[in-house]
Parts: structure tokens; C-alpha cells; sequence
């Protein structure tokens, strides 16, 4: 099983967006969370063109910094 790093954002309409940081072009988007995770889920199948691998997420929170200049 290959572990992938996603960042997730939430853009001007309220939708959560992923983008899978070792995958160039590998992002999706979804309303929540759990959604956003599946669907981040079958992109990077449909990325591979392996609709048999399942690609493990770990979810390992860094951090969030809010910064005003």
C-alpha cells in the first residue's frame, strides 16, 4: 500500500478541495470531509488507472497558520 499526502483547502464557496501532493494535476473536491476523502480516494485510482489499488490516506494534521502582512 502506498501512502499519499493530500493538502486540503476550502475555496470562496465553502467546498473542501484536495490536491495530491505527489500526484501532479490529482485533486478533487467535495462538501465534506468524509466525501472529500473518498472521492480523493477514487481520483488517485482514476490517476493511476488502477481501479483495483487502494490507496492508503493517513490522516497526520501539521498544522494551519493564519498570517496577516
Amino acid at each position: 500500500m502506498t501512502k499519499y499526502t493530500i493538502l486540503i483547502e476550502k475555496d470562496e464557496d465553502g467546498w473542501l478541495v484536495s490536491e495530491v501532493v505527489e500526484l501532479p494535476g490529482c485533486h478533487t473536491q467535495a462538501k465534506t470531509m468524509d466525501q472529500l476523502l473518498e472521492r480523493t480516494k477514487e481520483a488517485i485510482k482514476a490517476y493511476l488507472g488502477d481501479e483495483e489499488f487502494t490507496p492508503e490516506i493517513v490522516q497526520e494534521f501539521v498544522g494551519v497558520q493564519t498570517l496577516e502582512v
